[in-house]
């Protein structure tokens, strides 16, 4: 249910926080006073498009939050397979912030786009009045609602259709890939023929990939290493040493000074050949085998060529060669398995025929019960003549559903021919439509939080006191918000909030506020009596509450 909303700078709204509770709560105020303000500030939240100009003035942004409380099981797993993980506590809050430039939407703080923000709050929410989240407006939504409707007969059964119709689609995408022609099918098993070959002769192991490069980066080292101390062992080698030792010690016969530079040189040359010496004693103890390197390299590669099409692993590349195995098989044994494929898609399909006949079946009986039902809750919403009804269509394919299409069709006025109740003009007369609806579909429907707006738009007296027993009654398995003028529906609150617009630091603001038992009673004389609130008037108001308590 909803617990709380919170708005921020929103149009006349500066600053509001409700506390919502279980059963009716109601809504009301004075004309002008910002109720529109209030059901579209849910709306904001619930993804619907946002001008700027909504955004209060001097303010940068708008904000608005609304938290739910959810606690029913199958309610959790419905958002849980649409990845939304609530914490124990079942609290769930969507906010939406407006800027100038740009609005933002969050699930529980996770940033959703307004597709999957309504496809959640789908759950949660129905808002019913002159908006977008009218879901009887929807065609499709007629047979998700018939279905809720009759649920306990048809469960088991649309669970084997949509068994039947998961098999049924798999073997039609099966049938498809053998509808092509010999000469493209030969061609195609001889390319799987060599794809095979071509991974069945690498005979890739696991971890093959992974030595071969260390061993290959341990070759490419050795090389470098030898390459530099060649290139080291001919330097040292061009140091002619020697002659310059015979010419100095030529010189020093006749000079004596030059004599210390003759041993100088003397040591040099046996430094050098010491050095030599070692470089050629590492490069015999250092291998390099040549062909092994050019192995370890050719490996290499034709791994590296495997991988890039197969896959980048040994589990990836079998699963692949799996495949083109099974594939291969199919092309080899073409008719055997098209003539058993096709079998299998007729029994099939004759199966799903048959589980779709019963459940069409059960529908037509199922919706003659709730065209009686809706159509005397509309008589008792002054409906005059009203006439409703179920209409079928036959698909010419099969859904997961069924192969039945369903809308609801009604005439509100007698002597109009019936006609698809999405093309219902009226906002008023749709929030009453949907109101019947959901008194009959009350102990089936399992969106927790209803909003009715504009439902007591042209109706009065006793038509408004059965919309408000219509709407205590569907009060008792759901929350219902409802947005009234009507004393007859206030009457009848289990909470309710007035709506007030009031002038605070020489600006205009909308507030609201839940009401005690004696302010509900001075705005039900309000809302009976006008500018003027007698004695006489809050009597009768006092009245209507306490039958309207009486009769819940």
């Amino acid at each position: 249910m909803l617990l709380e909303l919170h708005v921020r700078n929103l149009a006349l709204i500066e600053k509001a926080d409700v506390e919502f509770e279980d059963g009716l709560n109601i809504l009301t105020g004075e004309t002008g006073a910002g109720k529109s303000i209030i059901l579209g500030s849910v709306n904001l939240a619930l993804g619907a498009k946002a001008s700027r100009d909504i955004i209060r003035k001097g303010e940068d942004y708008a904000y608005v939050e609304l938290i739910f409380s959810v606690t029913e099981p199958e309610k959790r797993k419905a958002l849980e397979k649409k990845e939304i993980h609530l914490p124990e506590d079942g609290i769930l809050i969507i906010s939406r912030k407006i800027m100038q430039s740009r609005s933002m939407s969050k699930i529980n703080d996770e940033t959703v786009t307004s597709g999957r923000l309504k496809e959640i709050t789908s759950l949660l929410l129905d808002i019913h009045g002159q908006h977008e989240h009218q879901s009887l407006l929807y065609k499709s939504k007629h047979l998700e609602i018939l279905d809720d409707y009759l649920k306990n007969r048809t469960q088991p059964l649309k669970l084997k259709i949509r068994e039947a119709y998961r098999e049924f689609s798999a073997l039609k995408k099966k049938i498809s890939s053998y509808s092509t022609d010999e000469e493209t099918r030969l061609r195609e098993a001889d390319f799987l023929r060599f794809e095979i070959d071509e991974i069945e002769n690498a005979a890739l192991k696991e971890g093959e990939e992974e030595a071969l490069t260390k061993e290959y980066r341990r070759f490419m080292n050795g090389r470098k290493i030898i390459e530099a101390l060649s290139e080291a062992y001919e330097a040292v080698s061009r140091a002619d040493i020697s002659s310059a030792l015979k010419g100095i010690g030529e010189a020093a016969e006749y000079e004596e000074d030059l004599k210390n530079i003759r041993d100088q040189l003397f040591d040099a040359e046996s430094i050098l050949n010491d050095v030599t010496h070692g470089i050629s004693s590492y490069m015999e103890d250092l291998t390099f085998d040549e062909e092994e390197f050019a192995k370890t390299e050719e490996r290499l590669d034709l791994i590296h060529n495997i991988q890039a099409k197969y896959g980048n692993s040994v589990t990836e590349i079998t699963e692949s060669l799996d495949r083109k195995r099974t594939r291969l098989e199919e092309l080899e044994n073409f008719d055997i398995l098209k003539k058993k494929t096709e079998k299998e898609l007729s029994d099939t399909e004759n199966e799903l025929e048959n589980l779709c006949g019963q459940l069409s079946v059960i529908r037509k009986k199922a919706s003659e019960g709730l065209t009686e039902k809706v159509k005397k809750g509309l008589d008792d919403l002054n409906f005059i003549g009203v006439e409703f009804a179920v209409a079928f269509t036959h698909l010419d394919h099969y859904t997961a559903d069924g192969f039945d299409e369903v809308e609801f069709m009604i005439s509100t006025n007698p002597g109009e021919p019936i006609r698809p109740l999405g093309t219902v003009a009226s906002g008023g007369e749709l929030s009453r439509i949907m109101l019947a609806m959901k008194t009959v579909l009350a102990d089936s429907d399992d969106i927790p939080t209803l909003i009715f707006d504009e439902i007591d738009s042209g109706i009065s007296g006793r038509t408004a006191q059965k919309v408000s027993e219509k709407l205590h009654y569907i009060a008792k398995t759901h929350q219902v918000l409802c947005i009234t003028h009507l004393p007859q529906i206030a009457a009848m609150a289990d909470s309710h909030f007035e709506i007030a617009k009031e002038a605070k630091d020489g600006r205009t603001a909308t507030e609201i506020r839940k009401l005690s038992e004696e302010d509900m009673v001075r705005e039900l004389a309000r809302l009976l009596g006008g500018a003027e609130i007698t004695e006489a008037v809050l009597k009768n108001a006092r009245e209507m509450k306490k039958m309207a308590t009486e009769g819940k």
